[in-house]
């Protein structure tokens, strides 16, 4: 797919992976509407960038927002969808680990009311997250979602063809979603990081490329695309 000329709708298109992902759209020469639930993340999307308001667990908000907005030619979801569970899953409040799914149900309310408005050539990208696939302790939400969001678009792949749908996964990537400031960050990420075959944080414009990647190359589909410092092939 040549990205220049195409209309692109991110949703999760202003903040980190996702708003890396809008800026890199924009400056191949798409059209990009990008999708928060906070207008006030929007002062930082590129000049003829528009915005949309869309919680993505709104079904009838994602419907109408495609109504106003299609037809389009690339879907990005970058949607944390809410807070996510942490902690042993014994010890777990099962309302928690119910909530973590508003991420699959977004992605979900968002394939499904926007393959009605993707074009025959189009292409969707959703995101999902190492612990799909290597689970650490304290992680049984995050995989359990993970590993849904991508099975979700293997399958949905074998109804969709010629169009095509599918799945960057990061590792641990400094975005704005952990609120840590100066030394403690990089405390943090240091330590978490220190088993990686590449021993450090990644970037969102690193996973904005992987999802351009999977955008641009028309021979990909049903796949997910690791973006993690070869986490999972860490000790």
């Amino acid at each position: 797919m040549d990205i220049h000329g195409k209309k692109a709708l991110v949703f999760g298109g202003t903040s980190g992976i996702g708003l890396a992902t809008t800026q890199q759209l924009s400056a191949r020469g798409a059209t990009v509407v990008a999708m928060g639930r906070d207008a006030s993340k929007a002062t930082e999307l590129p000049e003829g960038v528009a915005f949309a308001a869309c919680d993505v667990r709104d079904e009838a908000a994602v419907q109408a927002l495609f109504a106003e907005h299609g037809p389009f030619d690339i879907l990005v979801s970058a949607a944390t969808g809410g807070e996510r569970a942490i902690g042993p899953f014994a010890e777990m409040d099962m309302a928690g680990y119910r909530g973590s799914f508003d991420k699959l149900w977004g992605y979900a309310n968002v394939v499904r009311h926007g393959l009605a408005h993707l074009s025959e050539t189009g292409c969707i990208v959703l995101v999902s997250g190492s612990p799909a696939r290597r689970c650490g302790p304290g992680q049984v939400a995050l995989s359990s979602v993970g590993g849904a969001v991508e099975a979700l678009s293997r399958a949905v792949a074998k109804e969709i063809s010629p169009r095509r749908i599918n799945v960057m996964s990061p590792g641990l990537i400094d975005t704005p979603m952990v609120p840590l400031q100066g030394d403690a960050r990089t405390e943090l990420y240091t330590r978490l990081t220190g088993n990686n075959l590449i021993p450090r944080a990644g970037t969102p414009d690193e996973c904005a490329k992987g999802i351009l990647f999977l955008i641009e190359n028309d021979f990909v589909t049903g796949t997910t695309l690791d973006v993690d410092g070869g986490i999972l092939l860490s000790s």
